[in-house]
């Protein structure tokens, strides 16, 4: 295959099959993190830059302004360096060090805020960022990803539809939320062409978009923000992971499947091991893994990051050593 753009490589029908991760069923899982951006972000960016240039909101060498915890940081830097869109993105401390060294390999300006919001995370003051910088440049073209309904449509007319049409009807779905746009759009899709899919949402403990705010360190899943996106249609169910379960499951899916998995990833896959079992024999269930886990050697794979983190679970550091399901 041939592209003409990078931007314009997105991989949608690789799935990774993962033997004996759930008894008496076959688990599938959905790799979004192979291609350029290194996550399903990057069909977010896409999604969110071409409505606006669809509407006349985007010109060319308009300057485009977002925040973000890194993944969609990276994806839209990409976007942007290929179209030739100045970047603006405001992250903050949880982004690890090497997202940020990518967006500004890429071009893009990094402003990362430090002062916690009122919930405890750092959404909202990344958000306030964002609003000073309209007010004092109305120029800026704020793509706003949790309120932007291009972030579901991209996702129910893409990733939902890859996911049905690379493994057929599936009995359950597990998607992380995040700014739930990639949790709407397989919403939307799968109540209307195959409604007897469980859609299973899974979040992290400490976020609020169904949850109960406290302090988190992987970035990825969860908000201390509620996405004006999100509807909580009763369409769906609801889980809610530990970060240590989160490390755990990284640690065990490399060492079992080779597979060195993001954060969001190790979440889902936490839900997918945690509920799979209650679902009835033979079931075949598909997982969406965000991104893969190069971003994360130095904080969910690095003893020294998780210890110093999660002191109320002093053996976590020794995970690393588990390579048995």
């Amino acid at each position: 295959m041939i592209f003409e753009r990078a931007s314009d490589v997105v991989l949608d029908d690789v799935f990774l099959h993962l033997p004996e991760f759930v008894a008496d069923a076959r688990v599938f899982l959905k790799l979004e993190g192979l291609n350029p951006a290194g996550s399903v972000k990057l069909k977010t960016a896409l999604g969110l830059i071409e409505a606006a240039e669809e509407t006349g909101a985007l010109r060319p060498g308009a300057t485009l302004i977002e925040s973000s915890s890194g993944n969609l940081g990276i994806a839209l830097s990409v976007v942007a360096a290929a179209k030739g869109y100045p970047l603006t993105v405001v992250t903050d401390p949880n982004a690890t060090r090497q997202s940020i060294r990518m967006m500004q390999s890429l071009g893009t300006q990094v402003v990362e805020v430090t002062t916690r919001d009122a919930q405890g995370g750092y959404l909202q003051t990344r958000i306030d960022h964002i609003h000073q910088r309209l007010a004092d440049h109305p120029e800026l073209v704020w793509l706003n990803q949790y309120a932007n309904p291009a972030n579901t449509r991209v996702h129910r007319e893409r990733t939902a539809k890859a996911v049905h049409q690379g493994l057929g009807v599936v009995d359950a779905l597990f998607v992380g939320a995040g700014t739930t746009g990639t949790l709407m759009g397989c919403v939307e899709y799968f109540n209307r062409y195959s409604p007897g899919t469980r859609v299973i949402a899974v979040d992290s403990v400490g976020s609020v978009t169904f949850g109960h705010a406290a302090p988190r360190f992987i970035p990825g899943l969860g908000t201390s923000r509620r996405p004006e996106i999100y509807t909580d249609s009763g369409d769906f169910e609801k889980i809610l992971i530990s970060e240590v379960d989160t490390i755990a499951m990284c640690r065990l899916v490399a060492a079992r499947y080779g597979l060195l998995a993001g954060g969001s990833t190790g979440t889902v896959l936490a839900a997918v091991r945690q509920l799979g079992p209650t679902l009835p024999p033979g079931s075949r269930i598909a997982a969406i893994s965000p991104d893969m886990g190069d971003k994360y050697v130095d904080t969910v794979y690095s003893d020294t990051w998780v210890a110093e983190r999660y002191t109320e679970n002093p053996d976590l550091a020794a995970l690393g050593r588990i390579t048995t399901m």
